[in-house]
């Protein structure tokens, strides 16, 4: 195919033009002259100087009419140029504001300096509801999309700041009213707009729905606002740790200042303070043991154990928690809770279910959990022991006498000689009424029978005070039993040791009647 010819350029037209005029002038001149010289006879000098004088100035205006034509041409060659890019630009920037600006996702709208909207892409349709035509070349818009005069003056100011002052806003969030009635948090980024020549035209500004993203940041905040608020006041520390040997801390709760005396940083990652270091060394093998079944059973746990506090004082803990993966990795989450108070409380009930009121003895209770104890012991190392039963002798006689009251003292007065008589070991109970029996551990039936005899020589020899200032003598019957002599189990002892006190009670009533019947003689 042949190639379109090229147009001319200014300097060939210019030319071609010249060239044109000249040739005319010329041919005009020379024939001119011509047709006067054949007329006027004698003057044909005078018609070629005039001739020549035509043809050079001729050649002088064809120059200056090439350079004058070719300069305009030059001029309209550029224009048309430029006219032909401006074209090229209008199409592309036609082109970027129906593929990129009115397909954008985000809210993108310009202003002039009047701060009327010169540009309303679709999004913003979408997310104010109100159309271009209605909102172009117009600043009712404000009005529109702020209702509240207070607040529409804040973005006014805003606004204002961006057009005259130059000023840059990034991330600036304004509660809009749209079409619909419905209030969107908006996110602007805006900045100035200026000509090819540096003169501000108005300004530019992307946004973004931030709505959805803002109602659940406050939903997050609100949770974790209540979550802090449960957690400072619950009753002890919660905390998630490793679950490694030293139980290193991630997070606790402000309560650990109460329970260990020991602030936040102080905990967290075992620096200076790891948690193990602070609980009793005898029940760290223990609490480890426990959390492993828990944790292998899927279940969680719940342990006690003595911890010791900055000041040095031990409190007893309660821990609750279970595993838990966070972002792949294993921790143990609960919460330690101080139960000192309940732990002393227990040992009180405890002290109280198994003492007497009257005596502050052990009861019958205790007496047979102790007694189980010490037959168990003894069976597993074959050692023997002794069970001694007491009776107060005529302890009626007292009651009927002095009153229950006087009786009362009485029994409280001899169980504490008794009891402080023996060794540390040994355990004395009241097993009901007058009786008394004493458990002592490592002593033969020999030695029980010594200590029988030591105690009945210490009640006689001594006085008790009864009311009124009245005090009196007493004396005991002790039957004693051994094991594994006389019984291998706690009731054939027991049977064994009060058989053998009425035995020594119908000796001592016999040794009474042979003393008045010698009296009577």
């Amino acid at each position: 195919m042949d190639k379109p010819a090229s147009p001319a350029t200014p300097a060939r037209r210019a030319a071609r033009m010249t060239f044109y005029y000249a040739l005319v002038a010329s041919v005009w001149i020379v024939v001119s002259d011509w047709w006067l010289g054949g007329r006027e006879a004698g003057t044909s000098w005078l018609t070629q100087a005039q001739s020549v004088k035509g043809l050079g100035f001729v050649a002088v205006t064809s120059v200056a009419l090439f350079f004058l034509l070719k300069r305009e041409w030059q001029a309209d060659a550029a224009l048309l140029q430029r006219n032909q890019q401006q074209r090229a630009e209008l199409h592309a920037l036609s082109q970027f504001r129906a593929s990129v600006i009115e397909s954008a996702h985000v809210w993108i709208n310009g202003l002039d300096r009047e701060a009327r909207v010169t540009l309303w892409n679709d999004a913003a349709e979408r997310m104010s509801g109100y159309r271009r035509d209605e909102v172009l070349g117009s600043d009712r818009i404000w009005q529109l999309l702020y209702p509240d005069p207070g607040y529409r003056r804040r973005i006014a100011c805003e606004v204002e700041q961006i057009l005259c002052d130059g000023a840059e806003v990034q991330d600036f969030e304004t509660t809009i009213r749209t079409r619909s009635g419905e209030d969107k948090v908006i996110a602007w980024d805006s900045r100035q707009m200026a000509d090819e020549n540096g003169g501000v035209v108005g300004s530019v500004a992307i946004g973004r729905d931030v709505t959805a993203r803002r109602a659940a940041e406050q939903a997050l905040f609100k949770r974790e606002r209540e979550l802090t608020t449960l957690i400072a006041n619950l009753p002890g520390m919660a905390y998630r740790c490793l679950n490694d040997a030293q139980w290193t801390m991630r997070f606790v709760s402000s309560a650990c200042l109460a329970l260990t005396g020991y602030r936040e940083e102080e905990l967290v990652g075992s620096r200076p303070v790891a948690w193990a270091s602070l609980i009793l060394p005898e029940d760290v093998e223990r609490l480890h043991a426990q959390v492993k079944q828990a944790i292998e059973q899927g279940e969680p746990f719940a342990v006690e154990y003595q911890l010791r506090k900055r000041c040095g004082n031990w409190v007893w803990c309660w821990e609750q928690g279970r595993a838990v993966t966070i972002d792949g990795e294993p921790f143990l989450e609960g919460i330690i809770i101080d139960i000192t108070e309940r732990k002393r409380m227990e040992q009180e009930l405890e002290q109280m279910a198994g003492q007497d009121a009257l005596t502050g003895l052990l009861n019958r209770r205790a007496f047979n959990r102790i007694l189980q104890d010490e037959l168990a012991r003894a069976t597993r190392y074959n050692r023997s022991f002794s069970l001694l039963w007491l009776d107060l002798n005529h302890f009626k006689t007292i009651n009927d006498s002095y009153g229950h009251l006087a009786g009362d003292a009485v029994l409280r007065q001899v169980s504490q000689l008794i009891k402080d008589s023996l060794r540390k070991v040994d355990c004395i109970a009241r097993y009901g009424g007058d009786e008394l029996t004493i458990i002592l551990p490592e002593m033969s039936f020999e030695a029980g029978r010594e200590t029988a005899n030591r105690i009945e020589k210490l009640v006689s020899s001594s006085r008790f005070d009864v009311l009124n200032g009245h005090a009196l003598s007493l004396t005991l019957s002790i039957g004693v039993a051994a094991f594994p002599e006389h019984g291998q189990g706690a009731m054939e002892l027991c049977d064994a040791a009060d058989r053998a006190m009425y035995q020594a009670k119908k000796a001592l009533a016999a040794a009474d009647e042979d003393r008045s019947g010698a009296g009577s003689r």
